[in-house]
């Protein structure tokens, strides 16, 4: 009874996780206009898409946002966890709190407060790009700053410091003995950090540009518009992201029992 009812609600959760998305999915390959009726199959959708400048303008643009916000975020968080791990515990146990402030932060707390430090104090305009990577590495970089304090910790602090003894300047000990050994915890944050600013609208909203879109504030001006041939078309851009999504955790997580499987012989 108990198995029953633990699949039962394991089934419910899925069903709320994943069916809406199945059924834009599903509407995203046929010729509706609206959630509710499904005349014929079509990739219309698809084909608008991918042929409409704006689209595809708006796409790169976030794209090129997210993967250039990310780097950054992904250098100074994994800079600051370092430099947390190696100072003192008082020194560190302030920067681990100073970095919990951003992640519980609201990011339309966030987004407001930059826009006001950037473009009314400090006089940056908003036509320039600076005030909204500012804000999306603000967003990012404390959750790489999570993702990468972990491994740090469970590295061996002697490597570096034999390092160190065996003649390497402290430069060369970071690249060659700790970088190496956190490489995992830096590739998690910025896939983290990628996802975080494909996914924000606040920040984006307060510091973007007149005339510059993300995927997430294009969506929500479009679905208030009355252009039903785009809004269609966004139901596509959804799936196409679902998919992407999918992929890049079925390839994650096919190479981990390889490389695990590797190392296993290797201890063999």
């Amino acid at each position: 009874m108990k198995k029953t009812v633990r699949a039962v609600f394991l089934c419910l959760v899925l069903a709320a996780l994943y069916l809406p998305i199945v059924i834009l999915a599903v509407y995203s390959f046929t010729d509706s206009t609206q959630i509710g009726a499904i005349h014929r199959f079509s990739l219309h959708n698809y084909v608008t898409l991918f042929t409409t400048p704006e689209l595809i303008h708006m796409i790169l643009g976030t794209l090129l946002l997210a993967f250039g916000s990310a780097a950054i975020a992904t250098l100074l968080g994994t800079m600051g966890a370092i430099g947390a791990f190696y100072s003192k515990e008082r020194t560190g146990r302030i920067i681990s709190l100073m970095n919990q402030v951003p992640v519980v932060n609201a990011d339309v707390v966030t987004g407001f407060s930059l826009c006001i430090l950037l473009v009314v104090v400090l006089h940056v305009s908003k036509d320039t790009f600076l005030p909204l990577v500012v804000g999306h590495v603000t967003l990012c970089a404390p959750f790489v700053y999570l993702a990468v304090m972990p491994k740090i910790r469970q590295m061996d602090p002697a490597l570096y410091e034999a390092a160190l003894d065996l003649g390497a300047t402290p430069g060369v000990a970071m690249r060659q003995v700790v970088i190496p050994q956190i490489v995992p915890g830096i590739v998690s944050g910025f896939g983290l950090a990628i996802t975080l600013s494909l996914d924000d609208y606040f920040i984006a909203t307060y510091t973007k540009p007149a005339t510059f879109d993300t995927i997430s504030t294009y969506v929500v001006n479009a679905t208030k518009g009355s252009q039903t041939t785009i809004k269609t078309a966004l139901w596509a851009l959804s799936t196409v992201i679902f998919a992407v999504v999918i992929l890049v955790v079925l390839l994650m997580n096919v190479r981990r029992p390889a490389g695990s499987a590797a190392l296993e012989r290797g201890k063999d």
